[in-house]
């Protein structure tokens, strides 16, 4: 089977995070992290838990998706990234999260989906 038949699904736990509580922040990490994925972004929906509260929500993007849950209440945010096709930067998408939410990666998983029959 051909790379370009496969997904690469990142999942990282981030944890000493910062601006967990800011949907405009939180929005921008998204949109950066696309960019730097160099996947096409379609449209970011979002939802903030109330002042001081966490913010869920998702890039929607032509290859796949990032999404995000935080929990500011303890510093930590999880992050879901999926991607089809070889020539996307999971890696590069991560580390734009992490550096925009001044966080460090405590766990990290990269899982093969197989997308062919």
């Amino acid at each position: 089977m051909s790379d370009a038949y496969r997904g690469h699904h990142l999942i990282a736990d981030l944890h000493d995070a910062a601006h967990l509580t800011d949907v405009a922040h939180v929005e921008r990490c998204l949109i950066d992290a696309a960019a730097a994925a160099g996947a096409t972004l379609l449209e970011v929906r979002l939802h903030s838990f109330g002042p001081g509260q966490g913010v869920t929500g998702m890039a929607m993007l032509a290859e796949s998706h990032i999404s995000i849950h935080t929990w500011p209440e303890y510093g930590s945010a999880c992050i879901d990234l999926f991607l089809c096709g070889r020539r996307h930067d999971l890696d590069a998408a991560l580390d734009t999260i992490v550096a925009r939410l001044e966080a460090r990666v405590a766990k990290r998983t990269l899982l093969t989906r197989d997308l062919g029959s």
